[in-house]
């Protein structure tokens, strides 16, 4: 997109360069002229300008948005794995306990 704005650019200041040098108009008319395609093509540089700048910035929200997303689901993840550890860590402690007792009875 960015590449099709700059070519229509350079297309219209080449355009320009061609009017000058085939111009058969007088001085000041080719002069007013390009004064007024110099504003055409000042005014659609910063529209494209701010069209990119638009895109830059909803895909920048966009990727934000989805990371955010993507965080909240690798916690619930997260989370999820932490309770399985947990929970093998607390039948682990508690094969533990029961044989620390046999040691206890036995004593």
């Amino acid at each position: 997109m960015i590449q099709y704005k700059g070519a229509l650019i350079l297309g219209a200041l080449i355009g320009t360069a061609a009017g000058l040098l085939l111009a058969p108009d007088k001085g000041r008319i080719t002069r007013d002229k390009l004064k007024k395609e110099g504003k055409d093509i000042k005014d659609q540089f910063t529209q494209d300008f701010n069209e990119v700048k638009d895109d830059v910035s909803k895909a920048a929200k966009s990727g934000k948005d989805r990371f955010k997303e993507d965080l909240k689901d690798f916690a619930s993840r997260s989370s999820y794995k932490t309770e399985q550890a947990i929970t093998f860590l607390e039948k682990q402690l508690a094969i533990l306990k029961e044989k620390n007792k046999t040691f206890q009875q036995s004593s």
